[in-house]
């Protein structure tokens, strides 16, 4: 894999069709998505080396996917193609209550994914292991394959980041709560949203939001409060975000685009404050343009935003 990998991000891809406003809602662009590949794709644009493990299939939206990771310089040598599974797509439609998505991804390559299948040498050897609670949700096996990379990684001094990202269609709220708390206790960076974690929690203030994450086991903790900011955390210190303004077109894929920013901060050796900034930034810039992946900005366009904030 050449120089040590900064950030390996696990989980599903999939390929994106995105409604417009143009042509009476009946037109969609088609795109890549999956929460765990938008954070290596935001991740790698802020400059971290980064890698991805996972499955495709052996069709053309698996292809539109390689060709992603090829142009954004992300190591997919540990991404399987399957043969007979398909790659999993979703459709975004735009209304009055925001963004809404249908998924198609019963029997996904990415679902068919075991333990079996882990890259284990390359796991030990990254600085990050980032996975979420859709990577955990997909299937039972895929499930147990986080676990075990989980196991590896701590094993081997790798940090691991974990961003809850709830989804009730993929498993019921019992055993989701269940597990996303013990691997928000199995994790270093935790990246919750509130309204995921009031789902799994019960509890509404988001400073107790944070110290229940602080209390299962996680070092860091930032959490997206979506239009009232982030909350960033550690054991010492908490610092509260503003938004950063912007145009809104389309927020789909925003918490991975500050999820994948703020861990590429902190690798580079940010503290939460200035990693929250930053991934804020990034965030609300990855809002002004539909698709989860087109929008999701360099690093010079973040530190752009940044210095007129300053000024």
């Amino acid at each position: 894999m050449g120089e040590r990998i900064d950030i390996l991000s696990m989980g599903e891809p999939m390929v994106e069709f995105n409604q417009t406003r143009e042509g009476g809602g009946d037109t969609f662009l088609r795109g890549c998505g999956g929460d765990s590949s938008n954070f290596a794709v935001a991740a790698a644009r802020q400059g971290a080396r980064t890698g991805y493990i996972s499955a495709i299939g052996a069709d053309t939206n698996g292809a539109l996917l390689r060709q992603l990771w090829t142009s954004e310089g992300i190591d997919d040598s540990h991404v399987r193609t399957s043969p007979d599974a398909p790659t999993g797509v979703y459709f975004v439609s735009h209304g009055a209550d925001g963004h809404q998505f249908d998924f198609c991804r019963t029997g996904s390559a990415a679902s068919r994914y075991s333990a079996s299948d882990l890259p284990l040498d390359a796991i030990a050897q990254a600085k990050v292991l980032h996975l979420s609670g859709i990577s955990l949700g997909i299937s039972a096996t895929a499930c147990d394959a986080c676990y075990k990379a989980i196991e590896h990684a701590r094993g081997n001094g790798v940090t691991v980041s974990f961003d809850t990202n709830l989804r009730r269609k993929l498993w019921p709220l019992g055993r989701a709560r269940a597990t996303i708390w013990d691997v928000t206790s199995l994790a270093d960076i935790c990246l919750p949203s509130y309204d995921d974690v009031v789902q799994l929690s019960d509890l509404k203030d988001p400073d107790q939001i944070v110290d229940r994450c602080l209390a299962a086991g996680a070092r860091i903790v930032a959490l997206k409060l979506g239009a009232e900011g982030t909350l960033v955390a550690d054991r010492h210190r908490r610092v509260r975000i503003a938004p950063y303004p912007c145009d809104v077109v389309d927020a789909t894929g925003a918490g991975d685009t500050f999820g994948g920013a703020f861990v590429a901060r902190i690798v580079a050796g940010d503290d939460i404050e200035q990693a929250g900034h930053y991934a804020a930034a990034a965030a609300a810039l990855s809002t002004e343009g539909y698709g989860a992946v087109t929008p999701i900005p360099t690093a010079d366009k973040v530190r752009a935003l940044l210095e007129r904030r300053r000024g």
